[in-house]
């Protein structure tokens, strides 16, 4: 009778270059993945020194995808919810115009997000963004430009806009387009003793109109 020994299956043995390999590998995860948060470290944190001199560098890499609308140290979150709306004038067959009912572009957005585990960044950003940017070179009082920019942020608003809407509607043209914008200030929780928020604060701005280079390059 033959006896037999149990022995330990051998375990891989990996060849001197896939070693190598797989050692630089694991060294480009390791400083990459430092330099990442290295560089979301100098994003939120304080100005200093080193943000000041890396800025464009540390911009190119957290924006869009990784922005943060907080600072370290220093946490501001969105107090308000503000909601988009549009709505646009057309050209009926016997030339009179149009006015239809407002499209929620927000309540879309929304919609797409709810129930979503992994929501795009385009239904979570690119509308609230480009209100911010408007908001943020117009005077709220008259609707007037406060910086240089302040064109630039209505086109991008517009096209947003008309990218969903079309360029007809009911198998109109589309000849103005309106924006309605509604903030809610977020309401204290009910044992901080804090006052109750204001009423919602709604904002309508003026009538643009809508020509085929609104339209340019959209798909």
């Amino acid at each position: 009778m033959t006896e037999t020994t149990d022995r330990p299956a051998a375990g891989r043995v990996w060849s001197t270059p896939a070693q190598l390999v797989l050692g630089l590998t694991a060294a480009v995860l390791v400083v990459g993945t430092g330099l990442f948060l290295a560089a979301v470290f100098l994003h939120v944190a304080p100005a200093n020194s080193l943000s000041r001199q890396y800025r464009d560098e540390v911009d190119g890499l957290v924006y869009p995808e990784f922005e943060q609308n907080w600072r370290l140290f220093a946490p501001n979150p969105l107090q308000q919810n503000v909601s988009l709306d549009a709505r646009v004038r057309t050209a009926a067959a016997d030339g009179a115009t149009r006015t239809r009912d407002w499209t929620g572009l927000t309540a879309q957005d929304l919609a797409a997000i709810r129930h979503n585990p992994a929501p795009s960044h385009v239904d979570q950003n690119v509308l609230r963004r480009a209100w911010d940017f408007y908001d943020g070179s117009h005077n709220p009082q008259d609707e007037a430009l406060t910086n240089t920019r302040g064109r630039l942020a209505e086109q991008y608003l517009k096209r947003i806009a008309l990218q969903r809407i079309g360029r007809e509607v009911d198998g109109e043209r589309i000849l103005e387009i309106e924006f309605r914008a509604t903030a809610v200030t977020v309401p204290p929780p009910s044992w901080s003793g804090e006052a109750a928020p204001p009423a919602p604060k709604v904002r309508e701005l003026p009538w643009w109109p809508v020509d085929d280079e609104d339209y340019r390059e959209l798909g």
